[in-house]
């Protein structure tokens, strides 16, 4: 009798720590900040989350249109797919956190820390990116749908793009100036009338690169391949092109002539 007894204790305790651990995570998966239900699809937008310690959370396609994210920490955060349309991101910390495929339109990123961030078919164009820091960023598109990987007209004055993913990317009439694409992956991206003046591209893969009328005026693009790269009525005055090959490349006044060819 006592080890029935004993037994059906034990099993209450169980059945009690069951419901405990279940109930705790039932009321961490409803975790409420400033209104805002963190969880996948929430909605929102327009939410203050300012400063707010959101590591790690899954936001995936929530709407979070014009959301003030300032100087929030989301490292490591899920916000594919989400709607991050004019939202508020300055000085935000989303190093490492997934944004495949968001729509960050018109979004101000101003000084964010994007570091190793997914932004595979992210919609950036008309953003804000002012020294914003994306070393290892992946902006890869996806061609999966129309806009994927769209940066026009996307504002990344002194951005750090240092060894960044951006082959294939749409960056027509973007402004780039003083920022820095060293190393960075830019194989056929769209670059035409793009402003990249004063901007470091040292050893850059320009390989297929439409750099029609772009600015280039004081780059440097030292050792960077331009294999093929359209650099028709580009401005280069004062660009430094050390260096730079240029096999098969479309380019003003004779520049480059043919270095990098095999022989």
């Amino acid at each position: 009798i006592s080890y029935l007894s004993a037994m059906r204790s034990f099993a209450k305790v169980f059945c009690l720590s069951l419901l405990s651990v279940a109930l705790l995570a039932g009321s961490a998966q409803a975790r409420t900040v400033k209104g805002c239900v963190i969880k996948a699809k929430a909605s929102c937008a327009g939410k203050n989350l300012s400063g707010q310690n959101l590591r790690g959370v899954n936001l995936s396609r929530a709407n979070l249109k014009g959301v003030n994210l300032n100087s929030a920490d989301l490292r490591g955060a899920r916000l594919g797919r989400a709607n991050l349309r004019g939202a508020d991101l300055r000085g935000a910390i989303l190093e490492r956190a997934i944004l495949e495929r968001a729509n960050l339109r018109g979004a101000n990123l101003r000084q964010a820390n994007l570091l190793g961030t997914d932004l595979r078919g992210a919609r950036l164009d008309g953003a804000n990116l002012f020294g914003a820091r994306l070393t290892g960023a992946n902006l890869e598109p996806h061609y999966r749908s129309a806009g994927d990987g769209d940066y026009t007209r996307s504002s990344l004055v002194n951005a750090n793009l240092f060894r960044a993913n951006l082959s294939g990317a749409n960056l027509y009439y973007a402004n780039l100036r003083g920022a820095n694409l060293e190393r960075a992956v830019l194989g056929g991206a769209n670059l035409r009338a793009t402003d990249l003046s004063g901007a470091a591209l040292n050893g850059a893969n320009l390989r297929w690169a439409n750099l029609l009328f772009a600015n280039l005026e004081r780059a440097s693009l030292r050792g960077a391949d331009l294999y093929r790269a359209d650099l028709e009525r580009a401005r280069l005055s004062d660009a430094d092109l050390l260096g730079a090959r240029g096999c098969d490349t479309v380019r003003p006044q004779g520049l480059l002539n043919g270095r990098g060819c095999a022989n």
